[in-house]
């Protein structure tokens, strides 16, 4: 493996290459943590950074959190994570451009990348990867794919609470407590659906997706807000040593990658008495149903048991504190 050295912090990755699209002129990278255990996997992230340094950053944490994910889930692959930087207006046709970029790019690792959707991109754009890449889970079910994966992320992220909740209050029942979910995105809003008569508070940056359904709290403030169970739904990097100090809270679990700032911070859970799971862990759902269904022919209903054998395996990991 290859070092990479970002900041103070040292990744090991086999490859890291990032482009400039010939068709959209727009910045587009892989990085490949791992392929020890199969072919690489993960998904495809198109959002702005302030520099193309962060991109960098970002993919390089992703990626290894997917090996760590795989895993977790017994998956026999490895971890990748591809970014599209968005640098300018995206029309329809720049969008299509970079995503043309990008399958150009998946195509120079030859199969030992497999690219999925991610934060800011979704099945219609697989299906435009998929125009010059086999390498492409996740297009729209009419076009034979298994489509948006934000559902079984959700499922697998209920599961983990259940088993969090179990060995937090002695009940996986969730009625009466209080849950405050960070990121009210596709996932988020899914998994307050999912938790019947708890008092659900949500939060997002964008104000529009606020409900009269649900509580609502502003973003600052949904790390400070006393409540049971806090779901880190949203981006990741969110608990810092200074936010762990803040949190007043008994349980955290979501589907928010890399949640923690540095290494050490799960030990200032621990200190505080704060259950966290492992977001590799309580996010696999997503890539365990994807990988079920379209590598292993998994009918819908087998690819679903094998997300909610999630819940065993939190269950496993809690039993060992």
């Amino acid at each position: 493996m290859a070092e990479v050295r970002e900041g103070t912090q040292m990744w090991e990755h086999e490859r890291l290459v990032v482009r400039t699209g010939r068709r959209s002129g727009m910045t587009t990278m892989v990085a490949l943590h791992s392929t020890q255990a199969g072919p690489a996997v993960g998904g495809c992230r198109m959002k702005a950074y302030d520099q193309v340094t962060d991109a960098v950053t970002d993919v390089l944490r992703l990626s290894r959190a997917m090996t760590r994910k795989c895993e977790a889930a017994g998956i026999p692959h490895g971890g990748a994570k591809s970014v599209i930087v968005v640098d300018r207006e995206l029309t329809p046709e720049r969008r299509r451009a970079v995503l043309l970029d990008h399958a150009d790019l998946i195509n120079e690792f030859g199969g030992a990348y497999r690219a999925g959707p991610d934060v800011g991109t979704g099945p219609d754009d697989m299906l435009v990867l998929k125009e010059l890449t086999p390498h492409a889970y996740c297009l729209p079910e009419e076009h034979g794919g298994t489509g948006s994966s934000s559902g079984p992320t959700a499922r697998g992220v209920l599961a983990a609470l259940r088993a969090a909740a179990r060995h937090t209050f002695g009940t996986e029942d969730l009625a009466g407590r209080k849950v405050v979910i960070s990121g009210f995105g596709s996932v988020g809003e899914l998994v307050a659906r999912g938790l019947p008569g708890a008092d659900v508070v949500v939060s997002d940056v964008d104000q529009s997706r606020r409900t009269g359904e649900f509580g609502w709290v502003a973003p600052e403030e949904a790390y400070r807000t006393k409540a049971d169970v806090l779901v880190p739904a949203a981006v990741g990097g969110v608990l810092s040593p200074e936010t762990v100090r803040e949190l007043d809270v008994r349980v955290v679990v979501g589907p928010a990658n890399n949640q923690l700032t540095e290494d050490g911070v799960e030990a200032l859970l621990e200190e505080r008495g704060i259950v966290w799971v492992p977001d590799h862990v309580a996010s696999a759902g997503g890539v365990i149903y994807t990988l079920a269904r379209e590598d292993d022919g998994d009918d819908h209903e087998t690819a679903l048991t094998r997300v909610d054998a999630i819940e065993a395996t939190v269950r496993r990991l809690l039993a060992r504190q």
